[in-house]
Order: C-alpha cells, then sequence, then structure tokens
C-alpha cells in the first residue's frame, strides 16, 4: 500500500470514518475512539477488523458500538498480555486462541533473555492476603490515573501508608544504590512506584545515597594503604557514581505542582525537564552511550516502551496479571553483553507473579520463564565444571594454578603452559574462549549476591589464562583495565602476573627476524603452539599491511589461509606449519622489498601490477615500456583529483578518460583490445577504493 493510500484511508474523525466505511477501501485504519455511536456502517460480510492490543476498551461500549456499525465482520485480535484471570475476557470477546507465543518460547528463540527473579522485601513485608487484594483491586480500578491518586490514598488508608512509610522507603533507596553498583552487567534500570508522590520521594532518596556513597568512595580512595586492584575497583565505582544520570518519569496532571508541595515535593524542575529535554528523555534512556541510566515511574513506560539495555526492574509497588507482566518483560529485551534481566521485588509481590506467568508465561511444558536467582548460580556453577573439564582435558589443571601464591614464578609459569595448551590450534582456543565468555557473562549477571564468593578464584583463573591469549594474539592493545574491570572486582592477586604478560613482548617486525635463529629456537621450545600463534599474529599483520597498500597481493594471503586451514584440519603437523610460515614469511619480506627493485615507489608498483598481472606475457623491453605508463599515469591521475571527486559524474568521466588514453598510447601491442579494457577498468576502480580525495587514502596514511 502506498503512503498517499495510506492517508487517505486513515480516519481523521467520527465522520471520516463514516465515510470510509461506507465506500470501497481495502484497508481502513481507525483508533476505537471514533465509534461514538451504534450506527449501522457497513453490512457487508467480507469485512475483517484486526484489532491491536485488544484490551479493556475491546470489552465496553465503543466496542459494542463498532460491532453494531459492522454486524458481520469477523473480529481477530492481538494481544500480548489477554484478560483472563477471574473474567476470561479476552476469550469471551473474541473467541478461542488462533496461535499463542508465550515468554518461555520467546526465550527459547533467543527472542528475548531469561528473567531472574530476587526478592528483597524490607522486614516490613505485607504478609496479610487479604491486605494484598484490598490493595490489587484498588489500584486496578484507579489505573493509577493522576486524578485517581486522591482515591487510592483514600480507599487504603493505613495500608496504602504500609508501602510509602519513610522509614521502609528509605531502606528501599539505600538497597537500591548498592545494587545497582553492585551488579555485573551494568545496564540501565527502571525504579517502580506506587504512584507519582511516591516515585518522586524514592528519587530524592536513591539521589541523596548515591551522593553519600559518592563521598564514601573518593574517602576510600584517599587511603594510602589500597592494593592496586582495590583502587581500580574504587576508580570504576567512582566513574558510574560521577557519570549516571537520574529522572522521574511520571504522566502530567492538573495542579500537581500544588499537590506535591503540600507533600513536601518539588516536582516543577522534573516537569521542566521531562517537557524540554533534547533528545527528549525516552531517546536518552534508550541511547547506550547516554548517561541517563536510572528512571523513576509509577506507570509511564511499563507497556509499550522498549530500551534493550535496561537490564533491572526495581519493583516497589504491587501489580498483578497482565499490569505485572508487562512491566517485567520491560528487563528481557535481547542486547549485547546482557545473558538475563532481573526483577528486584520490594512489594513481596512473588505470589502475584506465580499467578501471572501461570497465565502469560509458561510453556507448553509448563516451564516457567522467570526464575528464582538461585536459578542463575547453578547455572553459573555448572558452566565453571564445563569450562574446568574442558581445561583438564588440555592438561591444563585449574586447580594447581590458584593454590600457588600469587605472582610467584610457579603460578606466572603454569599459566604460561596454559596459555601454550590452549592458544592453538584456532578450533580448540575459539572453544576455551567461548567457555571463559560465558563463564564470564553470568558472574557478572549473578553480582552483587555474596554468592559469587564461591568463584572468585576459578573465575579470575579462567580469566587471566583468556586474557593473557588474547594480549598474545593482540600485543599492542589499548589500556585493558576496565575489560578486566568487567571481568570481576574480585580478581586475586594473580592479576600481578598477569600485568607483566601485558607488558610483553611487542608485535614482530619480519622484516628485522632471523629466521634461522627463529627456527632453532622454535625446536628447542616448551611452549610451540604460542611461539607458533605469536608468528602468525606477525604475519596476519604484515599481510593486511601490505594488501592494503597492493591488492594483487592477496595470494598471498590465500596461501596463509591455506596453510591454517590444513593445520586446524590435521594434515600438517605443528612443526611443519612453522617451517612453511617462515618461508612465506621471507617470500613476504621480499615482497615488500619489490619496489625498491623495480625502481618504483608503493603507489607505482600497484598500478605496473594492475597492468601486468596475471596477464598478459611480456619480454624485457614491454616490460620497461608498461613502467613507465604507470609512473606517467599515476602522475597525471593525482594532478586530476579534486574535492569529492568520486561524488561527480564529470570529474568520472575525466578520470576514465585519462586512463583510457593513456594506455591507450603507451602499453605494447601484448595487450588486446579486451585487456585492454579489462586494465582500464581495473585501474579505476583502484584509484575509486584507494584515492577518496586528493592527498587522502592508504597512500596517504602510509607515508
Amino acid at each position: 500500500m502506498s503512503n498517499t493510500e495510506g492517508d487517505e484511508c486513515h480516519a481523521s474523525s467520527g465522520s471520516h470514518l463514516r465515510e470510509l466505511l461506507r465506500g470501497n477501501h481495502r484497508y481502513v485504519f481507525t483508533l476505537i475512539h471514533k465509534f461514538q455511536t451504534s450506527e449501522l456502517l457497513c453490512e457487508r460480510p467480507d469485512v475483517i477488523v484486526l484489532t491491536d492490543e485488544a484490551h479493556r476498551s475491546q470489552y465496553d461500549t465503543l466496542a459494542l458500538n463498532m460491532r453494531s456499525a459492522l454486524p458481520k465482520a469477523t473480529f481477530l485480535a492481538f494481544t500480548g498480555t489477554p484478560l483472563i484471570a477471574g473474567e476470561e475476557r479476552t476469550k469471551e470477546v473474541f473467541g478461542k486462541y488462533v496461535s499463542i507465543y508465550d515468554f518461555q518460547q520467546s526465550v527459547e528463540d533467543g527472542a528475548t533473555v531469561p528473567l531472574f527473579y530476587e526478592n528483597r522485601t524490607p522486614e516490613l513485608q505485607l504478609v496479610n492476603p487479604d491486605l494484598n487484594e484490598d490493595i490489587y483491586k484498588v489500584i486496578e480500578e484507579a489505573e493509577l490515573d493522576p486524578e485517581q491518586e486522591v482515591k487510592l490514598e483514600r480507599e487504603l488508608g493505613r495500608q496504602y501508608h504500609l508501602l510509602t512509610r519513610d522509614d521502609r522507603l528509605e531502606t528501599v533507596a539505600k538497597d537500591i544504590v548498592q545494587h545497582f553498583l553492585g551488579r555485573g552487567f551494568v545496564g540501565k534500570a527502571m525504579v517502580v512506584s506506587i504512584d507519582k508522590a511516591t516515585a518522586l520521594k524514592m528519587y530524592d532518596k536513591v539521589k541523596h545515597y548515591w551522593a553519600l556513597e559518592t563521598k564514601k568512595v573518593w574517602e576510600e580512595l584517599g587511603r594510602y594503604d589500597l592494593s592496586e586492584e582495590r583502587q581500580k575497583e574504587l576508580q570504576e565505582r567512582q566513574r558510574v557514581l560521577e557519570t549516571t544520570d537520574m529522572a522521574l518519569i511520571v504522566s502530567p496532571a492538573q495542579n500537581e505542582i500544588e499537590q506535591m508541595r503540600k507533600l513536601g515535593l518539588d516536582i516543577e524542575p522534573h516537569r521542566r525537564r521531562m517537557v524540554e529535554s533534547q533528545p527528549g528523555l525516552d531517546e536518552k534512556f534508550k541511547d547506550t552511550c547516554d548517561p541517563l541510566r536510572i528512571v523513576f515511574v509509577c506507570a509511564m513506560w511499563l507497556t509499550g516502551f522498549d530500551a534493550p539495555s535496561c537490564s533491572t526492574v526495581y519493583l516497589d509497588k504491587p501489580m498483578r496479571n497482565h499490569s505485572l507482566m508487562q512491566a517485567i518483560a520491560r528487563a528481557n529485551r535481547v542486547f549485547p553483553g546482557k545473558y538475563s534481566g532481573m526483577i528486584v521485588d520490594y512489594a513481596n509481590v512473588f505470589a502475584s507473579l506465580e499467578k501471572a506467568l501461570a497465565i502469560y508465561g509458561k510453556g507448553k511444558g509448563g516451564t516457567n520463564p522467570v526464575q528464582d536467582k538461585k536459578q542463575l548460580v547453578e547455572d553459573l556453577r555448572k558452566v565453571i565444571d564445563v569450562a574446568t573439564s574442558f581445561c583438564a582435558d588440555q592438561k591444563v589443571i585449574l586447580s594447581e594454578i590458584e593454590q600457588l601464591v600469587s605472582g610467584s614464578m610457579e603460578r606466572l609459569q603454569l599459566i604460561d603452559d596454559a596459555v601454550n595448551a590452549l592458544i592453538s590450534p584456532d578450533p580448540l582456543r575459539r572453544e576455551f574462549l567461548g567457555h571463559e565468555r560465558i563463564v564470564h557473562i553470568l558472574y557478572g549477571a549473578v553480582k552483587p549476591d555474596p554468592a559469587v564468593l564461591e568463584f572468585a578464584s576459578r573465575v579470575a583463573c579462567l580469566g587471566t589464562i583468556a586474557e593473557t591469549i588474547r594480549v598474545k594474539l593482540n600485543p599492542n592493545p589499548p589500556d585493558i583495565s576496565q575489560v578486566m574491570t568487567a571481568i570481576n572486582g574480585l580478581l586475586d592477586d594473580s592479576i600481578t602476573g598477569h600485568k607483566i604478560l601485558q607488558s610483553g613482548p611487542s608485535a614482530l617486525d619480519l622484516s628485522k627476524i632471523n629466521f634461522d635463529a627463529l627456527a632453532d629456537r622454535f625446536k628447542k621450545s616448551k611452549h610451540k603452539n604460542t611461539d607458533l600463534e605469536m608468528l602468525k599474529v606477525a604475519i596476519r599483520a604484515q599481510l593486511e599491511k601490505m594488501i592494503r597498500l597492493n591488492r594483487t597481493r592477496a595470494d598471498f594471503a590465500e596461501k596463509f589461509e591455506t596453510l591454517i586451514q590444513n593445520y586446524n584440519a590435521g594434515s600438517r603437523s605443528i612443526e611443519e606449519l612453522f617451517q612453511e610460515l617462515l618461508k612465506l614469511s621471507n617470500s613476504l619480506n621480499d615482497e615488500e622489498q619489490r619496489h625498491v627493485r623495480e625502481n618504483m615507489s608503493e603507489e607505482e608498483l600497484v598500478i605496473l601490477d594492475i597492468l601486468t598481472r596475471p596477464s598478459p606475457e611480456l619480454s624485457t623491453d614491454e616490460r620497461d615500456e608498461v613502467k613507465k605508463v604507470a609512473r606517467e599515469l599515476l602522475v597525471r591521475l593525482k594532478s586530476m583529483l579534486v574535492l569529492n571527486w568520486r561524488q561527480k559524474s564529470t570529474a568520472r568521466s575525466q578520470l576514465k578518460l585519462a586512463i583510457e588514453d593513456t594506455l591507450d598510447l603507451g602499453l605494447p601491442r601484448a595487450y588486446t583490445p579486451e585487456l585492454y579494457q579489462q586494465k582500464c577498468s581495473a585501474v579505476f576502480e583502484h584509484v575509486f577504493e584507494s584515492y577518496p580525495e586528493k592527498d587522502a587514502g592508504v597512500y596517504a596514511q602510509a607515508v
């Protein structure tokens, strides 16, 4: 359907809707609110009404009007949270389910991440079942519209104040600060309060304890007896504390400023920010790079709002059924590095959560998609066991490494041995790094639960070996202190050995290698896998540089990859591969100096190679002619490069003509017309890719 057709059949008013339904349109788009009367509008039996978000508006007067207006229509509804409990309203109105896609299926498909539940209800708990039911009913009836907040407090009276007692809110706010800062995956978070006033109070209290924690970290950083690792941990905590932004997100209401003022609260700056923020607060919260990391809500953003990096929902509001399901779904969106979402319960909604999941969430086998955090600890235990067994199969016994004194030569030696055993061949290394990665993610997901302390030593050992392998393969990395902090905040002192390894050898310069000495050292080496991988890294880096300057050298890369594939497949021994790579290294050094032997620059040599490889066969005199043409052509082409030449058709055409002209006049007779055209095209493609602007491109960078 075209945009024009879409605009034409989108009802803008009740009268426009009547006009559309009496016409002959394939599609009509409208809100249910346009059906203000029960007037008959269309009796055709081939009308299909597709309803999105089939909630309460589909069961009342407007829905009756719509069905009266379209008496012979077929109705099909979509909803993520059908109203079932006690009413069976969705099925009653629309009939049996055509298709069901539940929470558990979405987790199994990878469309959402698993959710884990953590009960952190303060000592003041809602233990009276009737009390909870009363709260649920009143909140559902009120739907927390701003105009009904007074009714909510009036109806609940003392019960409402159980949730909003100041000492209780202080306890919750303090815990939120510690929990948020102690998480492994530092995603964004929502704090859900019972109403607008409580959300504003919670914002103020969290800000207060946030400031106290910032002061505490500053004071501890000033101590002279801090270990290096504790200092790094505190510096990362300080960074989060000082960069994190928070915001209140609540719907507007008449006289809200005066109402909040009577409660001793100032909502005016928050309302101004909600209205004036550029970009909007919703966009800032969705932006993973924006420091807005915590939002305080009571109703807004709990439905129809997705921020994939949001990993934690702090629930301090009685909720049930579809409202509860929609709220917890804010934390289950897929995001890189996010293994799971966390629901932190301060309002003791566990019983309601179980009921809601029984209705909306369970898979075909009755599996509950929201699991207790204890299950996450068990998952961590299992993946650590798998990683440990994998290492043991390669003769790497992690417990032996952990038993040695950190920083000792014996421990460093065992780490070196472990790296050598796990760094090669490529499939083995990838599998080990995969095991370590999932351990790292799950370890971060369990934090800040004290249960992680049991695994700290093993996770640290795996992380040290994995990071050392990465350093070997990338000898000149940027500062990885943040990476190590992310691995865990409890790395034991074995990091000392890792630091030594981090500052290890720089990338090999192939042109300065004594290959005979290298081959002799390899024969005597106890760490052949490590030596092999470092040579591979050096060759790969050299190849990337050489091919970037001259794409005709791609055959060297193909030969290199073939050698590696044969070794991974087991058709070559490590000694044979090492010898083959040494030969290839010699070839690369020769190739890199070829422009000197040809008495040409790298830029001129590329054009010569394009004109002579893979054909034609040339005599010595003919080759000299082509070298002369290559030099002249390069000078001519570089003089024609103007600003934004690739976007200008005239400049491109002139360049093509210059290439055709120069080659037509200078190339010897060995070039057939067909080959001539191929060479013209190849030279133009090379110039287009390598010279984006005058004095810019790969050769300017190489200077």
